[in-house]
């Protein structure tokens, strides 16, 4: 495995594939000395004046209708954090939104997926010389491309609000626009970007932190309450709940439980063992249409890609870019009709994108059972609303489901 590959592995499973190596050289003392899983509480609500202020900060900088830049670098960037915000803006029609490569070529997303962006920052820059409104910057295999940090710089310097998707917050930071300023990011690289940047002031319960002209998120699905924040703050409360209704989603204010997202005991042991069943693995196909919701695939793919017993794979029957609803391209990347039916996730629901997420997750724990769907809704930084118990019936039915082959439910 070349040195790329080697980063972009450890990157995609928030660097667990050198879990199991670690606890061999730590021997059982390490596992022992980490947490149990907590049980998860209830956040409370966003007080209002806080809730004011994240709006009012979020108000667009340059124009009524704004221009919001989705930007990655070709090799690897976030498949959730790259196209939910894309998916979730267009079905809100509150500016021009733009999914941006820093070079030619397509966006190899990771840990599934694969697009034709709109343009390249190149491109961008000529068509837009005064630069964009917003900046939605994804968790990138790598926090220090020189070309990416540069573009963000010089749109921060042209008056952008930057926003750090997940671990892209470690992606401003290296940008010099973190430094001083109140943030957050995926729980599992937190303690690396404050050891890098001591000067970030984190905040703790909060899946959305505002200070000025940047923001930052936490985990992968907060992009999510992070976009529909932004649509409220363009376009007011009725077009973000309009656009909340069609997703299903009940409410997307900051509120967050930051104690239930932490490193524990099962999480480890769970990676360890689906990471040493290496013989185990399945290549589980998701088949691509033209219209497809993209916000939902990207829930599928990402979450069926992180159980380290599947990785998700797009297939078609021709090669070729195939639009997705609201326009970007995908590329597949398996062309033919041979895929084997027992190894096809099963029809993405559209009705309610949001949904997706959970039922994938259900799907993850009938197939591998509850601690790998734990293991991956961790990974996600999902505070599920209504967390699964697992009684005597459910472990009967797993049991039952791992000695067959069936189609995803």
């Amino acid at each position: 495995m070349n040195r790329l590959n080697r980063r972009v592995a450890g990157w995609i499973g928030l660097g667990i594939v050198g879990i199991a190596a670690v606890a061999l050289a730590a021997g059982a003392a390490w596992l022992l000395s980490l947490p149990p899983a907590a049980a998860p509480a209830e956040p409370p609500p966003i007080a209002e004046a806080e809730r004011a202020a994240t709006l009012s900060a979020l108000k667009p900088p340059k124009r009524p209708r704004p221009v919001i830049a989705i930007v990655g670098i070709n090799d690897a960037t976030e498949t959730t954090d790259y196209l939910m915000p894309y998916g979730i803006l267009q079905r809100a029609d509150i500016g021009e939104v733009v999914a941006l490569a820093t070079q030619p070529g397509p966006v190899k997303l990771y840990p599934a997926l694969q697009v034709e962006p709109d343009a390249t920052i190149a491109q961008f820059d000529a068509q837009h010389p005064q630069g964009a409104d917003y900046v939605l910057v994804p968790a990138m295999s790598r926090d220090d491309d020189p070309t990416v940090l540069q573009w963000i710089r010089g749109q921060a310097a042209k008056g952008a609000t930057v926003i750090g998707i997940c671990a892209g917050a470690k992606v401003v930071a290296a940008a010099g626009l973190l430094d001083g300023k109140r943030a957050t990011t995926h729980w599992y690289y937190l303690k690396d970007l404050l050891e890098k940047h001591p000067s970030v002031r984190y905040v703790p319960d909060r899946r959305i932190v505002v200070d000025g002209r940047v923001a930052t998120t936490t985990g992968i699905s907060a992009s999510m309450p992070m976009t529909l924040t932004l649509i409220e703050a363009v376009a007011g409360r009725d077009r973000a709940e309009a656009v909340a209704r069609n997703l299903g989603v009940p409410h997307w204010d900051a509120r967050h439980d930051s104690d239930a997202f932490t490193f524990t005991r099962p999480f480890a042991l769970t990676a360890m063992g689906n990471t040493m069943a290496f013989w185990n693995r399945e290549r589980l196909g998701i088949a691509l249409r033209p219209g497809i919701d993209e916000v939902s695939l990207a829930l599928v793919a990402d979450a069926w890609s992180r159980t380290y017993r599947s990785q998700a794979v797009s297939f078609a029957e021709q090669a070729g870019p195939i639009p997705t609803r609201n326009g970007i391209r995908l590329l597949p990347e398996h062309v033919g009709t041979d895929w084997d039916r027992e190894r096809i996730i099963a029809s993405i629901a559209e009705a309610a994108p949001a949904r997706a997420l959970d039922q994938a997750l259900n799907g993850i724990g009938h197939r591998y059972g509850a601690r790998t769907e734990a293991l991956v809704a961790m990974q996600l930084e999902y505070p599920r609303e209504h967390p699964r118990e697992h009684p005597r019936e459910y472990q009967r039915e797993h049991q039952r489901s791992a000695t067959r082959t069936a189609p995803m439910q």
